[in-house]
C-alpha cells in the first residue's frame, strides 16, 4: 500500500492531505485570517502562521485517518511557485520529515498540482484535455498529454486574473478577499451596466494589467462625481467587472479548443470557484460540445489534496527529489 503524506504551503494556506494508493482520504486546511487587517497577503506574517499551523496541521491529518508515521511511504510537498518563505516552511518541514522516517521525498509544482486535482474524485478528464488555471497567482491555458506531461499555450503577461479581482475589490473597498465578494454582488447586478478594456494579446496570452488600471480610473471619475456611487451601483459594478473578465478568459480558452480540436475541457485554481465563470464555460459547453471538468470547491483553492494527487502518480514514476531540493517562487513546469 502506497501513503502519501503531503503538505501545501505556497501562500497563506497550511494544508496537509493523506492519500492512499491513489484516493485522497482527508484534505486539512488552516487559513490566516490576519491577512485581513492588511487587505492582501503579508508574506512575513504568512510565513509565521505557518511556522505555527504546520504542525497542528500535519498531526490532525495523520490522526483523521488512524495513521501512524510508520505506515507513510513517502512525503510530498510543494516546492513552488509561491512565496518563498512560505514555501521555504513547508519544504524545511517536508524534509526533515522525510529524513527522520528515511522515505523518498516528493516534490510538486503548485500550478500541475492544480490540474491534477481533477482526478481525486469523478468525473475525471480523458486525455488530451485543457485545462485553465485561474488563482490570484496564474492564469495558463495548459494542454494536458498525461498526469506528468503538459505544455503551458498561454499565459498571463502581467496580473493574473485573480489578483484582478482582488485588485477592483479593494478599489470598492470590500474586505479581503475580495474577489468571491465580487462574485456574490455580481449575481444580483446587470453585467452589461458598464464597459471596461480588453486588452488584446497576441496568440493565447492574457493581460489584465490594463482593466485594473481601467477600473481604478471609472471608480475615481464617477465617485468624484458622485460620493455615493460604489453603495448605489455596487452590482453592477461587480457583474459588469466580472462579466469582463470571463468573457476574456473564455475567448481565449475557446480559441484554443477550436484550434486543437479538443472538447475536453478543465479549469482550475482558485477563481474556478467563480460562479459566473462556472456558468458561462457550463453555457459555452453546450454551444461547442465540450465535456467539462471542475473540481469540487474545497479543491480548488490551495490545498494538500492535490498535492497529494501529484504526488501518487510521480511516486508510480519514480519522480523523487534529494534533500538539497530548495523552494522556488517562481517554477516553470
Amino acid at each position: 500500500m502506497i501513503n502519501i503524506l503531503a503538505i501545501e504551503s505556497s501562500c497563506d494556506e497550511t494544508s496537509a492531505s493523506v492519500i492512499s494508493d491513489g484516493k485522497v482520504l482527508n484534505n486539512v486546511i488552516a487559513n490566516q485570517t490576519i491577512h485581513e487587517h492588511y487587505g492582501g497577503v503579508v508574506p512575513e506574517l504568512a510565513s509565521r502562521a505557518h511556522q505555527q499551523n504546520i504542525v497542528p496541521v500535519v498531526d490532525k491529518a495523520l490522526k483523521e485517518v488512524s495513521m501512524s508515521k510508520q505506515d507513510l511511504s513517502a512525503v510530498a510537498f510543494t516546492r513552488g511557485p509561491g512565496l518563498l518563505g512560505s514555501l521555504l516552511i513547508g519544504t524545511s518541514f517536508a524534509k526533515s520529515f522525510a529524513l527522520a522516517l528515511d522515505i523518498p521525498l516528493i516534490e510538486v509544482n503548485h500550478i500541475q498540482a492544480h490540474v491534477l486535482a481533477h482526478f481525486i474524485d469523478e468525473p475525471k478528464p480523458k486525455f488530451p484535455f485543457l485545462c485553465l488555471t485561474v488563482s490570484g497567482g496564474h492564469t495558463q491555458i495548459v494542454l494536458v498529454k498525461d498526469f506528468l506531461k503538459m505544455e503551458v499555450l498561454g499565459q498571463t503577461q502581467d496580473d493574473a486574473v485573480g489578483e484582478a479581482f482582488d485588485k477592483a475589490a479593494k478599489i470598492l473597498g470590500l474586505p479581503y478577499p475580495g474577489g468571491a465578494l465580487i462574485d456574490k454582488y455580481a449575481q444580483e447586478g446587470n453585467p452589461l451596466a458598464y464597459s471596461f478594456p480588453e486588452v488584446s494579446m497576441p496568440e493565447l496570452n492574457f493581460s489584465f494589467s490594463g482593466i485594473k488600471t481601467a477600473f481604478l480610473y471609472f471608480i475615481q471619475e464617477n465617485t468624484k462625481a458622485n460620493s455615493h456611487f460604489i453603495e448605489e451601483n455596487l452590482n453592477d459594478i461587480c457583474a459588469s467587472l466580472q462579466y469582463t473578465l470571463v468573457k476574456i478568459l473564455l475567448q481565449k480558452l475557446k480559441r484554443a479548443a477550436r484550434e486543437l480540436k479538443i472538447n475536453e475541457i478543465a479549469i482550475a485554481g482558485g477563481v474556478s470557484a467563480n460562479s459566473g465563470l462556472r456558468n458561462s464555460l457550463q453555457e459555452l459547453a453546450l454551444k461547442e460540445k465540450w465535456n467539462v471538468y471542475i473540481p469540487a470547491f474545497q479543491y480548488c483553492t490551495d490545498n494538500a489534496g492535490m498535492i497529494a494527487m501529484a504526488a501518487h502518480y510521480k511516486y508510480l514514476a519514480g519522480e523523487f527529489c534529494g534533500q538539497e531540493v530548495s523552494p522556488l517562487a517562481r517554477m516553470a513546469f
